[in-house]
């Protein structure tokens, strides 16, 4: 078994799309009006319009109100994201801080308050 997709339902598609495109720097595959996708080396990540998931399942998701979820991104350099990232209005949440595990992490909420980390191995 392998886990191939992150899908996030949203109400406002192309705010997620722009964010995650220059989050990621990763140009999405869209395929229609109601889904992208970012594809990254172990999985990708997409974006659903809840209006289009309603169809499929009914009432079985609400956009904008995760809490208990974290998508977590491996980069080159932590610090260097954290800089880049500083031009755009991000929530953020926590700052560069060497865990004591060794992983250096930021933490930073989408537009629909999701959780993200990027985070760099600083020591194995």
């Amino acid at each position: 078994m392998k886990l191939t997709h992150s899908c996030i339902i949203t109400e406002n598609i192309e705010r997620l799309r722009e964010f995650y495109k220059d989050v990621l720097k990763i140009e999405p595959e869209t395929y229609g009006d109601g889904y992208v996708e970012f594809p990254t080396e172990c999985g990708t990540l997409s974006l659903f319009r809840l209006a289009d998931h309603e169809k499929l399942a009914p009432g079985s998701a609400r956009s904008a109100a995760n809490r208990s979820l974290e998508l977590e991104f491996q980069v080159a350099d932590v610090d260097e994201e954290y800089r880049r990232l500083q031009e755009m209005e991000i929530e953020w949440v926590k700052p560069p801080t060497t865990q004591s595990w060794g992983g250096r992490s930021i933490y930073f909420r989408d537009p629909d308050g999701n959780l993200i980390n990027f985070y760099t191995v600083v020591a194995e």
